[in-house]
């Protein structure tokens, strides 16, 4: 190969594994371990929506640019480029056979659409068990509501490339099936008919990446990946507040669920866990990972409350585990970690709190007299979300850098 070609290909890899979740990290590394297997001496400089290559051939040096968006999350994509990157270093693949295999691996088909239909229901009831459900037909309206939501994001990927337009048309349905519900008394205030399809929505894995940008410095990626997260909740919000207020009905700034007994909560938890795991693509044969860690960090999150600690500290205390137990194994089963860590903490993230939080900001910028339950329960709403999300990021990041400093030297081979 010439050098232009041993570039196309370097760059091929990394484009494969950028925009298919996996962090920045190891993206670098990877495409260190397809240079060296060529001979080839490479930087590879990762943006917001194209990932650069120096490569440096005696006194020559070519510079390579190709288009990347790191908008999506597919884990077996990631797992299978991980595994044609050994057959390359190990001469079982050529390096124009590796260069087709990637393209082939870069078309791979995420799960099919009945597979993440069942999944977007599942996660959407076991989200609502989590936070206090008590009647059946609220559980069977918002799964369906959930499923339908699916299958309209799954038919408008055909036909549009915009990450906002899926979230913000599913939550605005979500929005709809729970303004209806309220209005025929099938809804309690805590709307979780309209909360928990949207919840399923909410970008996680961008937001740990860009946490993790953002600590190693990569400032203008981690903030691209943290705009790019803000938007995505705000398309959701947005479509979720609209799709209420076309019925009149409001999202209550009120407490974000109820109680329920530990075996409850835990069993949800692994069901929520698999749903997520399912919507990144994740391979059957790595699910036991995610679920039962996360069915473990769930129980103990309920101890940590039951002993009368805040709900940060709860969050804290369960992405510590998840962090200390998923980073060593993410690192064996080449599995991106931001998703498999949020994909095992996902009813954690704050969702229904930033929804209550933009549903509080819009009756305070609608009402003529403020009114102090409202402004007080949308700065509670406000402050709790923001201290979740650091108590998460740290409770996750920490483990996973002190792992990389101390224990890793390179990915191994499977």
């Amino acid at each position: 190969m010439s050098p232009q070609e041993q570039s196309r290909l370097v760059l091929a890899f990394a484009q494969v594994l950028f925009v298919n979740g996996e962090s920045t990290d190891e993206t670098i590394m990877a495409a260190a371990q397809v240079s060296e297997s060529l001979g080839l001496h490479t930087t590879l400089i990762p943006r917001w929506g194209e990932i650069q290559l120096l490569a440096t051939e005696g006194t020559t040096e070519l510079v390579s640019v190709i288009k990347a968006n790191p908008t999506g999350v597919d884990m077996d994509r990631v797992v299978s480029t991980w595994q044609a990157i050994d057959d390359l270093r190990t001469g079982q693949l050529t390096p124009a056979a590796a260069l087709e295999k990637v393209k082939t691996i870069s078309h791979a088909a995420p799960a099919p659409t009945w597979m993440f239909t069942l999944a977007a229901a599942a996660g959407a009831t076991a989200l609502s068990v989590i936070f206090g459900v008590r009647h059946l037909t609220a559980v069977l309206l918002l799964a369906a509501s959930a499923a339908v939501g699916a299958v309209l994001r799954r038919t408008l990927a055909r036909y549009s490339t915009n990450a906002l337009l899926q979230p913000f048309c599913a939550a605005l349905l979500a929005g709809i099936v729970g303004a209806l519900a309220v209005r025929f008394q099938l809804s309690s205030s805590l709307r979780l008919i309209a909360v928990c399809p949207c919840m399923i929505l909410v970008p996680g894995p961008h937001v740990l990446k860009g946490m993790i940008d953002l600590i190693n410095a990569r400032v203008s990626l981690g903030f691209a990946r943290l705009i790019f997260s803000g938007l995505i909740i705000l398309a959701i919000s947005l479509g979720l507040l609209v799709g209420l207020a076309l019925l009149g009905v409001r999202l209550p700034v009120d407490p974000p669920g109820r109680a329920v007994p530990l075996w409850l909560d835990a069993i949800s938890a692994g069901v929520a866990v698999a749903a997520y795991s399912i919507f990144f693509s994740t391979p059957l044969r790595m699910l036991r990972w995610p679920i039962a860690v996360g069915m473990l960090a769930h129980a103990l999150r309920w101890f940590t409350l039951f002993l009368g600690a805040g709900a940060a500290t709860g969050a804290l205390v369960a992405c510590l585990l998840v962090g200390m137990v998923l980073t060593p194994v993410a690192h064996r089963y080449r599995m991106p970690f931001a998703a498999v860590g949020f994909a095992s903490v996902v009813s954690l993230i704050p969702g229904v709190l930033l929804f209550r939080l933009a549903s509080g900001l819009v009756q305070l910028a609608n009402s003529s007299a403020t009114t102090m339950p409202v402004l007080g329960g949308t700065v509670a709403d406000g402050v709790t979300a923001v201290t979740i999300v650091l108590a998460m990021s740290v409770g996750l990041i920490v483990p996973k850098l002190t792992f990389d400093r101390f224990w890793t030297t390179e990915v191994p081979k499977l």
